[in-house]
């Protein structure tokens, strides 16, 4: 296998695998499921060659391909990989296969077409992580929110039409918003190139030209679409009837991965094309991060629905990631950085165990549960380790992402103020206020719901879905250096470019292909 092809084999792999898909029988719903998780595993292996070729030591993108695409206007099949974009692919292909397998018994209609979408739905966001064309991210952007659509609009449960339009309807209006601020980016840098060009290298280097005025809008622009996918308060209302109503695999793939996709927007995106604009929003955009940190946790606590408390612990937990974000430090981005994948496996984790306890009672309501402690104890243990690594217990992925996010807010000169440290750390004490009444509601006290006495506990096949990412979960919190060491260049490179502009950093540096 050519090393200079790796991302394209990555992005063909879901894309032939559900075009095949087509010709298989429908009938055959083990087979398709089979096909389905085989084709994803294929990815993963591939995402694992390109993390064991990628080289730690370099902040520059790595296994770049450029292919010419539309000649007339310059555009570009152009992807390459750094080490934000690194980790994020490890993500997508790491949960892909794992979303597939908890399924197995939970999609019973549709099997194939649930299968293409979800293969459909991986090429989009693989897609958005590897772009460095502005008109290829953009077709892979939009193009993502159609198989999502589909999952919690066809496999979703009462109330899932008026979810999958809600989140159609405010993902596609941010993004409108975004193609305008591209295309002006993109004529605008045409007068300083000398020609027509949507290459992101390219428009890294003209990007911070601009006057100051129009920085502004354009960072809006590009902001308000990123902020809606987060969701950053107060565009965040689609995010817990999309979590509610959508499978459980599409909760996990939408927490997992398709809210990062907000905030790699603006890593990759808002701080390296709008630096200027970027501090002068930093502190409006902190301000609402830390506002989302304690909303987010406060509405959780009154929830009675055990998803919907889980969906809304989603817009506390990525508030810290924005925090971390506009802090902009060394140790409050890598900070945000691995607390995207935090949030990707706990969350992920919390959603696939509610669902799994779903399947077997059929209510997701914490006052019908209450003494499964001694029915089910390997999911009664499942679910408190998941809930510590959420909360942030020392020892665990989830304490080193909101320690380096506070500390980096606390040292921040951007923000300038120890405040945004001391009400987001509010958020850490509310998270073990809702997560631990949660299970101390579900899993301890006497059993008063009768019908919870025949339930069975974890098969092996779910057990297989959750170890995989309880590994994660420990390693992360006993060595974060793993993965910290993979983004650490990265996240200096645009710090400085943000903080420094006069020092004119090459971001747009490539390494030769590996």
């Amino acid at each position: 296998m050519e090393q200079s092809y790796l991302l394209t084999y990555l992005l063909a792999i879901p894309l032939i695998g559900s075009l095949l898909l087509i010709f298989i029988n429908k009938e055959k719903e083990q087979l398709v499921k089979y096909f389905g998780l085989a084709v994803s595993l294929i990815a993963f292996v591939i995402s694992l060659i390109i993390y064991f070729g990628f080289d730690n030591q370099s902040g520059d993108f790595q296994f770049v391909e450029k292919f010419n695409w539309v000649r007339g206007l310059n555009i570009s099949y152009h992807v390459g990989v750094d080490g934000l974009s690194m980790l994020l692919i490890l993500l997508t292909t790491f949960l892909t296969p794992l979303t597939l397998l908890s399924s197995w018994n939970g999609i019973k209609k549709r099997v194939k077409e649930f299968t293409f979408f979800m293969l459909i739905l991986e090429l989009g966001m693989l897609g958005v992580f590897v772009s460095l064309d502005m008109f290829l991210f953009y077709v892979f952007w939009e193009a993502m929110l159609i198989p999502m659509y589909f999952i919690i609009g066809i496999w979703g449960y009462d109330r899932r039409i008026y979810a999958s339009i809600k989140f159609f309807i405010y993902t596609m209006a941010g993004s409108l918003l975004m193609l305008v601020a591209i295309i002006w980016l993109v004529v605008y840098s045409a007068n300083i190139l000398g020609g027509f060009t949507t290459n992101l290298l390219d428009l890294y280097k003209t990007g911070p030209t601009i006057d100051k005025s129009i920085q502004g809008f354009l960072f809006l622009a590009f902001a308000l679409s990123f902020a809606i996918k987060v969701p950053i308060f107060p565009f965040h209302t689609w995010l817990p009837d999309a979590h509610v109503e959508a499978p459980t695999a599409g909760s996990v793939i939408l927490a997992g991965v398709l809210l990062k996709m907000g905030t790699y927007g603006f890593l990759r995106f808002n701080l390296p094309l709008f630096p200027q604009a970027s501090l002068d929003y930093a502190v409006l955009i902190s301000v609402l991060a830390v506002i989302g940190i304690i909303y987010g946790a406060l509405v959780a606590m009154v929830q009675t629905d055990m998803k919907k408390l889980v969906a809304y612990s989603s817009v506390s937990h990525l508030g810290f990631v924005i925090l971390g974000i506009f802090a902009l430090n060394q140790e409050s981005v890598q900070g945000a950085v691995i607390q995207m994948i935090n949030h990707g496996l706990s969350t992920g984790a919390l959603f696939l165990l509610v669902g799994m306890i779903y399947e077997r009672t059929h209510t997701r309501k914490i006052s019908d549960y209450g003494g499964i402690a001694k029915i089910v104890p390997f999911f009664s243990f499942a679910l408190l380790f998941t809930s510590l690594s959420s909360i942030g217990l020392p020892g665990l992925n989830g304490f080193i992402g909101e320690f380096l996010i506070l500390i980096g807010a606390f040292k921040s000169t951007v923000l300038n103020s120890w405040w945004f440290t001391v009400f987001a750390a509010t958020g850490v004490i509310f998270a073990a206020v809702y997560l631990l009444w949660m299970y101390k509601k579900v899993v301890f006290g006497e059993v008063t719901n009768h019908n919870l006495d025949s339930i069975t506990d974890l098969n092996l096949r779910e057990k297989l879905v959750l170890i995989p990412i309880f590994v994660f979960i420990v390693w992360i919190g006993i060595y974060p250096s793993t993965f910290l060491n993979v983004s650490s260049k990265t996240s200096e490179k645009i710090i400085k470019l943000v903080t420094s502009p006069q020092n004119q950093i090459e971001l747009g540096k490539v390494d030769a292909p590996k």
